[in-house]
Order: structure tokens, then sequence, then C-alpha cells
């Protein structure tokens, strides 16, 4: 439950910060929160890889012109896959949440007797 939770928190605080950034920025070090996701447990490698892709910068890029993007915002495709991870990790929560009660409440009414 705790990885879970850990796991909708992080991905909550990552999908804000992509939105609010969805313009041209001449560093990449503000996406640091989609880059801790990497470090849970629970996200799939498959989602570790496209993060991992997205945060890549292409091998040979220099920039000379300080004016010079060093990101462009193309981060709509990690978002949505953040928000599906997301809806995953809730929907998982609240079934941990419901056994977990449940169970409380078979132990309870076996206490009774």
């Amino acid at each position: 439950h705790k990885d879970y939770s850990e796991s909708v928190d992080a991905l909550q605080r990552a999908v804000v910060v992509l939105q609010k950034q969805s313009h041209d920025r001449t560093q990449a070090a503000s996406l640091v929160q989609v880059s801790a996701l990497k470090d849970l447990s629970l996200i799939p490698d498959s989602a570790k890889r496209a993060i991992d892709v997205f945060l890549q910068e292409p091998e040979g890029l220099e920039v000379s012109a300080p004016e010079a993007y060093g990101y462009e915002f193309q981060s709509h495709v990690i978002v949505e896959m953040l928000e599906k991870l997301l809806d995953e990790f809730i929907a998982e929560r609240t079934k941990l949440e419901e056994e977990e009660m449940n169970g409380k409440h078979a132990y309870d009414m076996l206490m009774q007797d």
C-alpha cells in the first residue's frame, strides 16, 4: 500500500511539473521529478525506458548559440503515459485498501464471537 501511495504521489507531481512547463526552455534540469520516477519500484520497465528516451539529449548535439533551446516541449505522450500509470496505481491502491478493510472487518467479526 505504501509503495502505491508513494508512486501515486510521485506521478501526480511529475504530471503537474510537465503540464506547467509546456514551453521551450534552455535547460532540461527542471525535469528532475520526472527522472526520479525511474527509482520507484512499481514503475514498469517499459515506462522507465520511455522516460529515459524522453530525457535523453540527442547524441552529437552541440549548441553554440546561447538563445538555442536545450529542450523543446514535447512531453504530451509522456504525460499521457504517466496519467495512465497514475490511474492504474490509484485503482490498485483502492483495491488493496478495500481488501485490507474487508480483512479487518472479518477479524473484528471473529473477535466478537
